[in-house]
């Protein structure tokens, strides 16, 4: 690992005028994958900024005037899945967070560093293959190579992997927006949007600029009556990235959907919010027909490689199973 210097930041304008004088600096939030990338070369920051100990705010799930809830960047991924205000609200994100890595990442792990992990697969952690992502212009052998696991939406030449977060797919369907404070400014994205398909730049995951940090992330108040749901289908039970998952909002007015949000995970460079099946649904009956028509309303639309196709069906049986189980 390369020798780097350490840096601890009381509060997150000190942080941005930390990492705005180191052009090679990262922030450090639990280091759950900042670390291992370092350790196996991928990442060689000359400077960590740690951002996991801010004050205040940061560090804390505040209920917001709307009814709604903020919630820091630094709580940790253990501290959102039990907080009894998310389990009660959000349900479909406690889940989600639930499903990632194990115990004791979650433990570590935290709010903003979950939503900045890096897109990647086994040719970026490998600085012996080339990688678009690592090294812009060096070529995707995932394309020809393997790619069991990875994007059948919005990939590109450039980059097929896709976005490892769990809980960033729940924040998808439920709309959450981030506060980022840069140097000099704060400003909000929405989520979906905060990610990036890759196009002709996949060494970038998100549309921050340099130097700004993730300090919160605020969900609108909950749909009264909403019926939540996170599935997610691995390989194994534990750290294990998904190969198709599903975050679901649905409120009803007796057998009609007045409300659906519906977010998939492990299909793209982004979380991928599935609108036009939410089109298809909205206002009509839950039905297993409607339902089938509904996904393949937004699956005709996938791109699958040679060895992914699978991704397909299963997502579609995924979001019908999910809907229908909600639905009764």
């Amino acid at each position: 690992m390369r020798p780097f210097r350490f840096e601890r930041a009381t509060d997150a304008e000190q942080a941005v005028a930390l990492l705005a004088d180191e052009p090679e600096a990262r922030y450090l939030g639990g280091g759950t994958n900042l670390v291992d990338l370092m350790r196996l070369g991928v990442e060689t920051p000359a400077v960590l900024i740690d951002v996991a100990r801010l004050d205040g705010a940061h560090r804390a799930i505040e209920d917001t005037a709307s009814g709604g809830l903020r919630i820091g960047a630094a709580v940790s991924n253990s501290e959102l899945a039990v907080d009894p205000r998310v389990r009660a609200r959000y349900p479909v994100l406690s889940e989600a967070v639930l499903h990632g890595a194990s115990g004791q990442l979650r433990n570590l792990a935290t709010v903003g560093g979950n939503l900045l992990q890096r897109t990647r697969c086994a040719y970026f952690t490998d600085v012996t293959k080339s990688c678009n992502k690592r090294q812009p212009g060096s070529g995707c052998p995932a394309r020809e190579g393997h790619h069991h696991n990875h994007a059948i939406f919005g990939h590109s030449e450039d980059c097929v992997a896709t976005h490892p977060s769990d809980m960033a797919v729940a924040l998808a369907a439920l709309g959450a927006t981030v506060h980022v404070q840069g140097r000099g400014a704060a400003r909000t994205i929405p989520i979906p949007g905060l990610h990036r398909l890759p196009g002709s730049e996949p060494q970038r995951d998100t549309v921050l600029e340099p130097g700004e940090l993730i300090t919160a992330v605020e969900l609108v108040p909950p749909i009264a009556g909403a019926r939540h749901r996170y599935r997610k289908v691995r390989e194994r039970r534990s750290f294990a990235f998904a190969l198709v998952s599903v975050a679901v909002v649905l409120g009803l007015d007796g057998d009609r959907a007045s409300e659906i949000r519906i977010a998939l995970g492990g299909v793209a460079h982004a979380p991928w919010r599935a609108t036009r099946a939410e089109e298809a649904l909205q206002g009509g009956p839950i039905t297993e027909e409607r339902l089938i028509q509904a996904a393949d309303a937004e699956l005709e639309h996938a791109q699958p490689l040679r060895e992914n196709a699978y991704k397909v069906e299963l997502a579609r049986n995924l979001i019908v199973t999910t809907l229908l189980e909600l639905a009764s």
